[in-house]
């Protein structure tokens, strides 16, 4: 039995979500939209074969669940509106830029017929199952501290440039969109942060999201969780984060390679040479989506976690400190 999910927001997560949708066995697709005209277009040239609807409402409808890909404004409507006609709501993060909205927004989903999932793309990956054996067996050892260091040249990166919104200070900004998976990642391993202090860097056009992120968290007990991140210069995009261990650091690259050092060089924990690590990922989501909408347990990450890191980050670009 297949699993009928809705897709709402076909910019690059939506489309790459409704590809790997198309090729899990526990789920078929029913029904896709986006107001662009643009994304649309860009979705039937790469999958002629998908029924585009007309509206959000004729999309969702008959959905098992909805995957809401659009920009964090609407999301909370969409996601409010599903979970009143009895759909599981799976969702990209953040909830919002507005904490309060958002805490209203997991009370709400905490009622519905099953809790919300928010997409951090790492939760079910080969590189945090890899992590959580060596931690378990103690080949990392105790467990010191996470630094996480990213350097854009430019944001947003190329990619990204058809979402305009991901360079506006209102919704947009890197420290929403990718900090926010480490900050996910280092949650998942150390327990709950608290912010110490935050230095974001703005341009002079109050419009535009933030240039550079300096930023101090420490975990219950001590542990620190640090945060570098710039943007400028000529690079390629750097994106690292480090867990170190008293035996064994370990280091996400590109958010799915994982390297270690015992004290010597690095060298990779994962083989990829059978599998797209891109694709594995969303594959192994997916699987964990046809767990959660069977009621069953998951790795996904809850709208509660999805919220902690949005009250993370939202102060960090607020500044502290």
């Amino acid at each position: 039995m297949t699993h009928r999910l809705a897709i709402i927001g076909l910019g690059i997560m939506g489309r790459r979500m409704l590809d790997n949708v198309l090729q899990h066995p526990a789920f078929e697709v029913s029904g896709v939209w986006d107001p662009s005209a643009e994304s649309v277009a860009k979705t039937r040239q790469v999958l002629p074969g998908v029924a585009i609807q007309s509206s959000a409402e004729a999309a969702m409808a008959g959905a098992d669940a909805v995957y809401l890909a659009c920009p964090p404004g609407p999301r909370k409507a969409y996601a409010l509106q599903a979970t009143a006609a009895g759909q599981g709501v799976f969702m990209e993060k953040p909830l919002g830029t507005d904490n309060a909205q958002s805490r209203d927004l997991v009370a709400q989903l905490a009622k519905g017929r099953l809790p919300g999932v928010v997409n951090f793309t790492q939760a079910a990956s080969r590189g945090f199952e890899e992590l959580h054996r060596a931690m378990a067996a103690g080949e990392a050892g105790e467990i010191l501290g996470i630094d996480i260091l990213v350097n854009y040249p430019a944001w947003p990166r190329a990619w990204q440039k058809d979402a305009d919104w991901l360079r506006l200070r209102e919704e947009g900004g890197y420290t929403r969109e990718v900090i926010s998976h480490f900050l996910f990642l280092a949650g998942r391993f150390l327990g709950p942060l608290t912010l110490q202090q935050a230095s974001p860097r703005y341009p002079q056009d109050p419009t535009l999201c933030e240039l550079d992120m300096l930023a101090r968290l420490t975990t219950a007990d001590g542990k620190p969780v640090t945060v570098m991140a710039t943007t400028g210069g000529q690079q390629p995009d750097r994106q690292e984060v480090t867990v170190r261990g008293s035996r064994m650091n370990h280091q996400f690259r590109e958010f799915f390679q994982l390297w270690r050092s015992d004290g010597g060089p690095w060298v990779e924990a994962l083989d990829w040479s059978t599998e797209d690590p891109r694709k594995s990922a969303l594959q192994r989501q997916l699987s964990e989506v046809d767990l959660w909408l069977r009621g069953q347990p998951h790795k996904l990450a809850t709208a509660e976690e999805a919220l902690a890191v949005q009250e993370l980050v939202e102060a960090m670009l607020a500044g502290k400190g």
